[in-house]
């Protein structure tokens, strides 16, 4: 079954081959900086204080790194290999600064395939300038039963400042 907009269809570890890739991109709004430090707890003022931020060395508020890591982590569940995909590592080298509405595109291609359904996948994660911010390695286990879902509709969340 061909994916759309309203499913999330897996690839098995039997469909996947060295080189395939996918990709997988998000745009940082100001809701979304602020939501990952209240769901992390990381509130370091780089992130949320404007004032602070033009002192450091970016110039301005960045996104925290995990969050450009949070993207790879989405892309797996929901893209290669998809649902049913159990997270097992990650490396990640943070390369440039994540700014307020940059958009990152993840690209995910499968490196190896190895015992027990494992799949070795490059990452690479750049900015709308085509600028790598993040590059990594994750390792998998890929699913083995092909599964159509309808993507779950996330409830509207509200910020009060």
């Amino acid at each position: 079954m061909s994916e759309t907009p309203d499913t999330l269809d897996n690839i098995t570890y039997d469909e996947l081959y060295e080189g395939d890739s996918a990709t997988f991109s998000r745009t940082l709004t100001e809701d979304e900086l602020i939501l990952f430090a209240a769901v992390s707890g990381d509130v370091n003022p780089v992130h949320l204080d404007s004032e602070f931020a033009a002192e450091s060395m970016f110039k301005e508020r960045i996104a925290h790194g995990m969050w450009s890591g949070s993207l790879i982590s989405a892309a797996l569940a929901t893209v290669m290999p998809g649902p049913g995909t159990i997270y097992l590592d990650q490396s990640l080298s943070f390369k440039r600064p994540v700014k307020l509405n940059d958009t990152l595109t993840v690209k995910l291609t499968v490196l190896k395939k190895e015992a027990k359904n494992r799949v070795v996948l490059e990452c690479d994660v750049r900015n709308q300038k085509d600028e790598k911010v993040v590059s990594g390695e994750a390792k998998v286990i890929a699913p083995t039963k092909k599964v159509s879902l309808k993507k779950p509709r996330l409830p509207k969340i509200i910020i009060e400042h």
